[in-house]
């Protein structure tokens, strides 16, 4: 009996899903250019939390640990030369809908940087996360996320174990559940309907996160894979090319380079970036199509915002 099967008869850990061992093709050629090229790819199976890491779960490790997250924290001047010493406070990146119409070009039109934002302030110092104990938690940087791993047994998923849970099974399709986004009519994700970031018609029935499971579960059982909030995973930011071998199937792929994840049009900018993947609730048609499994994103290690989480997996260790 080899290894997958092993996990897979055995009892899962509370709140996790087993994604079994598996070939797919990873990225796509059809979409954006950093998802390309397509490229074949295989993992190991492994256990992944059925959800984005929720409010509660997040409170329970504060308490347990007494963590103070990075956006509740006061940025060390040395560690950003020539910035503005107002901004050098408690805070986090903030959507903020503009009250007329914007150009698309320029996501500083929508995106603040708010003092006192924070996981229990999502959308400032005048908000809280009560009744929303269920939502994923949200304003947390790499070092946060790690930290909670860490503390819970777990791991941060590989960009190709994130894909392939994603895909919940389901082969060349264009969205994680088929060709139709909304197959029937039926909303399978926290996605933005309407004309961002003007109007969001919330024909899903929510105007920012969601309550995890609100969405059906794919074929791996998890929940939320697609939309939402996006999600952290343990890959540095390199394109496809960079690790892709178009004449073989990469195996257990580690994708990118800390010394080569830095922003090109940041100059500066001293924080490499990881893979961020799966799309969120401000993803819409006419702006940022990534609620696709193939869609990445870079994210700085330093950054938070009000719509990235992430969620963990455990690997099973060699079969007795």
């Amino acid at each position: 009996m080899d290894v997958d099967e092993v996990a897979a008869r055995s009892e899962a850990p509370p709140g996790m899903a087993w994604v079994p061992a598996g070939e797919f093709t990873m990225g796509s050629d059809h979409h954006y250019a950093e998802e390309a090229p397509a490229h074949r790819v295989a993992v190991e199976g492994f256990w992944m939390d059925r959800s984005p890491v929720t409010n509660e779960q997040w409170s329970s490790f504060v308490d347990a640990t007494g963590h103070v997250s990075f956006a509740e924290t006061t940025p060390a001047a040395d560690d950003y030369p020539g910035a503005i010493p107002d901004l050098l406070v408690p805070a986090s990146m903030v959507f903020k809908r503009p009250s007329r119409p914007v150009g698309l070009d320029d996501h500083y039109q929508w995106w603040s940087y708010v003092p006192g934002a924070d996981w229990r302030h999502p959308q400032g110092p005048e908000s809280s996360i009560e009744g929303m104990e269920q939502h994923p938690v949200v304003h947390l940087t790499w070092d946060d996320v790690a930290a909670y791993a860490a503390w819970a047994g777990k791991d941060l998923p590989t960009e190709a174990e994130w894909e392939r849970a994603a895909w919940g099974g389901v082969e060349d399709a264009e969205y994680a559940w088929g060709e139709r986004l909304y197959p029937d009519g039926r909303m399978m994700a926290n996605i933005w309907q309407g004309n961002f970031p003007l109007q969001n018609l919330k024909l899903d029935g929510y105007e920012l996160t969601s309550p995890v499971g609100a969405f059906p579960e794919n074929g791996f059982g998890l929940v939320d894979m697609i939309g939402n909030v996006w999600e952290w995973t343990s890959d540095w930011y390199q394109p496809h090319a960079d690790v892709a071998h178009p004449c073989c199937t990469v195996v257990n792929p580690l994708g990118g380079d800390r010394d080569r994840s830095h922003d090109p049009d940041a100059p500066g900018m001293p924080f490499p970036r990881r893979v961020s993947k799966g799309g969120s609730h401000l993803c819409a048609k006419n702006y940022c199509r990534r609620y696709r499994p193939p869609a990445r994103m870079p994210q700085a290690l330093d950054t938070s915002t009000s719509h990235l989480g992430f969620r963990c997996i455990i690997r099973p260790g060699p079969a007795s």
